[in-house]
C-alpha cells in the first residue's frame, strides 16, 4: 500500500467535514465530498468559500490558492466518487450504528488499498473497524474544531490497525499543517476525556447553584487562563455532543465519575443545544449573548 495520500474522501458536509475538506484542498489534495443531502454540500462549499476568503483577507492565502483549493473539490451523494480515493474520512454524527452503517455502504465502492478514517471524538475505533472489509486500514482522526484554525489532530490505533496506514495517517496530518497526539483507543481518547468532563462538572456545579453561568465562566476562564469558560465552550461544541460524549465515557468504563448531569439531559431534551440552535446556557438572540440561568 502507498503511504502517499493525495485523493481525499470526506463523509458528512458539516462543520467537521467542510473544514476538512478545505484544510485538504488547500494543502493540494483532490477532494471528494458527500453528503445524503445536496443542500448541505452546496452550504459547505459555499461555506469552504467565505473561510478562505478569511484566510486571503488576512494574507496567509494568495486568491489564487483559493480558487485552486475550490477547484479540488467535488461534491456528490453517492459512495461512486471515492472510487480512485485514497482515503475517505468520515465525518458524520457521533452514532455508533449510524457511523457502522456508513462503513458497510462504503467499503464496496473503494479500492482494495484505500485507508478509511473516522473523525469520531470518542467512540471505539476497534469496535467502528469490524464494521468494515479492511480492519487493518482503519484508523481514528480526531481533528478539532473549527479544523482550520485548530492545529491538533489525534491519530487512534484500531487493534488491528498496521503500521503503514498510521504513518500514511500521521503523513497526511503534518501535510495538513496538523501536529498530532497519538492515543489509545480508550474511550474519548486524550481530549474529550479530559475536556467534557470537566465541562459536565461545571454543568453539575451550576445545577447545584455553585454559580451561575456567568461566574462559573469567568472563574474558569481568569483563575485557568483559558479563551472560554467550560458552559460557553459546551454551548460551542454543542450540547448534545457534550452529552453523547459522556454517555460514551459513561458506558464504556462504567464508572458513576462519568455520569452525565441531568441539568446537560435537560437541555438536550429541551432542544437547547447551544450556539447552533441560538440557544444554550446562553441565548444567541440577543447582540452580546445573555445567559439562560
Amino acid at each position: 500500500m502507498s503511504a502517499t495520500i493525495s485523493r481525499l474522501g470526506v463523509i458528512g458536509a458539516g462543520q467537521m467535514g467542510s473544514g476538512i475538506a478545505h484544510v485538504a484542498a488547500l494543502a493540494g489534495l483532490e477532494v471528494a465530498m458527500v453528503d445524503v443531502n445536496p443542500a448541505a454540500l452546496d452550504k459547505a462549499v459555499a461555506s469552504i468559500a467565505r473561510n478562505i476568503d478569511r484566510q486571503v483577507a488576512k494574507g496567509a492565502v494568495t486568491a489564487e490558492a483559493k480558487e485552486r483549493a475550490l477547484a479540488r473539490i467535488t461534491t456528490g451523494t453517492d459512495h461512486s466518487v471515492f472510487a480512485d480515493a485514497d482515503m475517505v474520512i468520515e465525518a458524520a454524527t457521533e452514532n455508533a450504528e449510524v457511523k457502522k452503517g456508513i462503513f458497510r455502504a462504503l467499503c464496496p465502492a473503494l479500492k482494495p488499498t484505500a485507508i478509511i478514517a473516522t473523525n469520531t471524538s470518542s467512540i471505539s475505533i476497534t469496535g467502528l473497524a469490524a464494521a468494515t472489509d479492511r480492519p487493518a486500514r482503519f484508523i481514528g482522526m480526531h481533528f478539532m474544531n473549527p479544523v482550520p484554525v485548530m492545529r491538533l489532530v489525534e491519530v487512534i490505533r484500531g487493534i488491528a490497525t498496521d503500521d503503514a496506514t498510521f504513518e500514511a495517517t500521521v503523513a497526511l496530518a503534518q501535510r495538513l499543517g496538523k501536529t498530532t497526539a497519538t492515543a489509545a483507543d480508550y474511550p474519548g481518547f486524550i481530549v474529550n476525556r479530559i475536556l467534557v468532563p470537566m465541562i459536565n462538572e461545571a454543568v453539575q456545579a451550576l445545577q447545584e447553584g455553585v454559580g451561575d453561568v456567568v461566574s462559573i465562566d469567568t472563574a474558569m476562564k481568569l483563575g485557568t487562563n483559558q479563551p472560554m469558560g467550560p458552559l460557553e465552550l459546551a454551548d460551542f461544541i454543542g450540547l448534545d455532543t457534550c452529552l453523547a460524549i459522556m454517555r460514551v465515557l459513561h458506558e464504556g468504563f462504567a464508572d458513576s465519575k462519568y455520569r452525565p448531569a441531568a441539568l446537560l439531559v435537560k437541555y438536550v431534551e429541551a432542544g437547547w443545544l447551544g450556539r447552533k440552535t441560538g440557544r444554550g446556557f446562553y441565548d444567541y438572540s440577543t447582540t452580546s449573548p445573555s445567559p439562560t440561568r
